[in-house]
């Protein structure tokens, strides 16, 4: 008979956000999400006794740290699970990386879809989750008339594609399409701003990232544009741009997300609350922020099951489960390894919340791949 060898030792797991660099206007929140997860369930006892260790890493906005980090994570630091990337270049970094070592990448982060790796959990919304009720709702009220800008990265230049393909499908153009580097400075917007006032489109979407996101919005509101009559409307810019922008410069513009600060929910509120009191009372969370979150709680919802950091008992328990997170009900899509997420559009105001314009019924099941679309998706 084997005697159970009971141990206090930490779970170890790897954090992977840059709190440095262009980008670190969203991915700092990302990390802050994490470790408040991680500190909620330590406070609790752990998982089975044993307290989550977070292994830390500042990539600093580089995407090729990304994948170094990772490595290092795996064969020097003994980790097998990882909470992190942003940026689609970032994760891709990673993903060579955990599929020949067999970790597990937990990725909080909106994205373009049309992926699948067994060694990544997808938290972050697909684009039957964000991008076609966007589309829908953009031209119901201002018009089908589109002009795209986006950072210079794949991301930008895949989403916009399928928003392209919805737009074209239900009658509308895209009148412009423009990218723009991830160091953009103030200067490069102004042929961009140029182009807009030419063109006169009837909604601006944008994938810009990062501080770019600022100055894009703070040249629109240069140019005298109206967000009543032209709105810029995304799936990135999240309270956390808002703030960093100005909450004047913000107000009006639109966002598509899961998940919004200030939601009414029970679940909501003991989050916020949590993460106001380590952050501060003025700090706002966002969709970034809480999947980076609710996907710690999911992945100790799974230790505690299997009492194993290996990642081939982990992936059966995670797949399918379910948790109650700020924006509601989720779960992990068994088919696909993505999250079944809520639908949410809204409206940034003047103290840089977003008045809710939309919201689903329940929580819309993952499809990446645009499967259940076929080749019509009219609305």
């Amino acid at each position: 008979m084997v005697k159970e060898i009971k141990t206090e030792e930490p779970w170890r797991v790897g954090v992977l956000f840059s709190n440095s660099g262009f980008l670190a206007v969203i991915e700092e929140t990302q990390l802050r999400g994490t470790l408040t997860a991680i500190d909620e369930i330590n406070d609790n006892g752990g998982v089975n006794g044993r307290p989550l260790e977070p292994v830390i890493y500042d990539p600093g906005s580089e995407t090729a740290a990304f994948g170094r980090y990772a490595k290092q994570m795996m064969v020097e630091d003994g980790v097998s699970t990882i909470f992190g990337c942003y940026t689609s270049s970032s994760r891709k970094s990673v993903l060579p990386v955990v599929e020949r070592l067999n970790g597990l990448l937990w990725y909080p982060t909106l994205y373009e879809g049309f992926e699948y790796s067994p060694n990544i959990v997808y938290t972050g919304a697909g684009p039957n989750q964000n991008s076609l009720e966007l589309c829908r709702y953009l031209m119901h009220h201002f018009g089908n008339r589109f002009y795209f800008v986006g950072s210079d990265y794949v991301y930008p230049k895949v989403s916009n594609k399928i928003m392209w393909e919805f737009v074209r499908t239900n009658g509308g153009e895209v009148i412009g399409e423009r990218y723009l580097n991830l160091r953009a400075k103030p200067k490069d917007f102004i042929s961009v701003m140029e182009d807009i006032k030419h063109t006169q489109p009837d909604v601006i979407f944008s994938t810009v990232v990062g501080e770019a996101t600022s100055l894009f919005y703070q040249a629109y509101m240069d140019y005298g544009f109206d967000p009543k009559v032209m709105p810029i409307a995304s799936l990135t810019t999240t309270e956390a741009e808002i703030r960093n922008m100005g909450f004047d410069v913000g107000e009006g513009h639109i966002t598509a997300a899961p998940y919004f600060d200030g939601l009414e929910n029970a679940a909501s509120s003991v989050f916020a609350a949590r993460f106001k009191k380590r952050y501060g009372a003025d700090e706002p969370t966002n969709m970034c922020l809480e999947a980076a979150y609710f996907q710690v709680h999911m992945f100790a919802q799974a230790l505690e099951q299997t009492n194993s950091m290996e990642t081939d008992l982990l992936r059966p328990t995670i797949l399918g489960s379910e948790f109650e997170a700020p924006q509601g009900n989720i779960s992990i899509n068994k088919g696909c390894s993505h999250a079944d997420l809520w639908t949410r559009i809204g409206r940034a105001d003047r103290a840089g919340r977003f008045e809710i314009l939309y919201e689903s019924n329940s929580k819309v099941s993952a499809d990446p791949y645009l499967i259940g679309y076929g080749r019509s998706i009219a609305f």
